[in-house]
């Protein structure tokens, strides 16, 4: 059964650098086919789509984040992370990772995602 579990610091400073990582157990982030992605759902909005990596560790992003978003892997921890840079408090939301088939998942259908983090709350404040 594959899981996946946000880490990373619940309170960040305007300006900072948001890093977040997703540890994937009971799976590799390598199987052929899949992707693994970022989403956030800031308070009282809907889920808004980040970017992907992709198996082969190929990138896709948002276009309204695009310039300020990194998402990398660590294949040997069987992790992958976020950086979102020059934040502000409108960057304030629950962070997820999530995973699934690739097509599903670059085209952020997130009913057809397979496996989803808990969730973790990021605020953005001094």
């Amino acid at each position: 059964q594959v899981q996946l579990q946000e880490s990373g610091p619940g309170l960040v400073k305007p300006s900072q650098t948001l890093s977040l990582t997703c540890t994937v157990s009971g799976g590799s982030i390598r199987t052929s086919g899949y992707a693994w992605s970022w989403i956030r759902q800031p308070p009282g909005k809907g889920q808004e789509w980040m970017g992907v990596i992709d198996y082969d560790g190929s990138t896709y992003y948002s276009p309204s984040l695009k310039s300020r978003t990194s998402i990398s892997r660590d294949l040997s921890k069987n992790q992958f992370s976020l950086q979102l840079s020059s934040v502000t408090p409108k960057d304030t939301a629950v962070y997820y990772c999530a995973g699934g088939r690739i097509g599903a998942v670059v085209a952020g259908r997130f009913d057809e995602y397979d496996y989803w983090g808990q969730g973790t709350q990021v605020t953005v404040s001094s």
